[in-house]
């Protein structure tokens, strides 16, 4: 379990920072946000990456020695977060971050989840918060086996169904990873999790200013996996 250090520090001048930038107009940049910003972790994205497929190993091969310190944990990290891995995962409860990495602590992950594990507005500034404040080294995009939300997009594709409410265009921003892959072989639904995971990566990587520069510098690596629900193992996409 890995341990955080207990650092006495604030994050509050980022928020003062950004207030002051935006009163007067001036647009936030990456190392402006990073000069802002506390205490951040040591991990580099190859040793995130590592410690990821390390964890999941672990899930895999012996999940009931997964264990957690909560308390020992909480005060470690409660004045301070140094995180060493963003996580856009679903809302799914079968994919827990946390635990399907080999029962992660309080403090580790950076996690953002929601229906198809899609990089909306309220996701991306989460991703770009923890990469240009946080410093987080590793994004990783963690679509899954089986996942609701891309099933509704392929009977978009396939039925032309229309979802009720905000469901509708939650599942809209699926379909055209599902229509990529449709008629291809193997099992649609699963062949749009991979794309839809694989497509939310370029888009986190490529159409934050913020991330794409952090990338472009090496100080972040942007991934996609795909968790299986049967087996537990997480498989990382290239």
């Amino acid at each position: 379990m890995c341990q955080i250090c207990d650092i006495q520090a604030s994050r509050r001048g980022f928020l003062s920072f950004a207030a002051a930038g935006l009163a007067s107009g001036l647009t936030l940049s990456a190392p402006a946000a990073f000069a802002a910003g506390g205490p951040t972790t040591t991990v580099t994205a190859d040793e995130a990456l590592a410690k990821l497929i390390t964890g999941n190993g672990r899930f895999v091969a012996s999940p009931e020695l997964c264990s957690a310190q909560l308390a020992k944990q909480r005060d470690q990290v409660a004045k301070v977060q140094m995180p060493w891995a963003s996580i856009i995962s679903c809302a799914d409860s079968r994919v827990p971050p946390e635990l399907l990495f080999g029962g992660l602590g309080i403090g580790e992950l950076f996690v953002a989840r929601n229906a198809g594990n899609m990089a909306d507005t309220a996701t991306m500034g989460t991703i770009e918060y923890g990469a240009a404040v946080l410093g987080v080294p590793l994004i990783v995009v963690l679509g899954h086996e089986r996942c609701g939300a891309v099933a509704a997009a392929c009977e978009v594709v396939e039925k032309k169904t229309k979802f009720p409410g905000s469901i509708g265009p939650m599942v809209d921003a699926i379909v055209p990873a599902a229509q990529a892959v449709a008629g291809k072989p193997g099992d649609f639904v699963d062949n749009a999790v991979r794309e839809s995971a694989l497509r939310t990566a370029r888009k986190v990587a490529g159409e934050s200013a913020i991330v794409a520069d952090l990338v472009k510098k090496g100080k972040v690596k942007v991934v996609a996996a795909r968790y299986d629900l049967d087996t537990g193992k997480v498989e990382f996409l290239a």
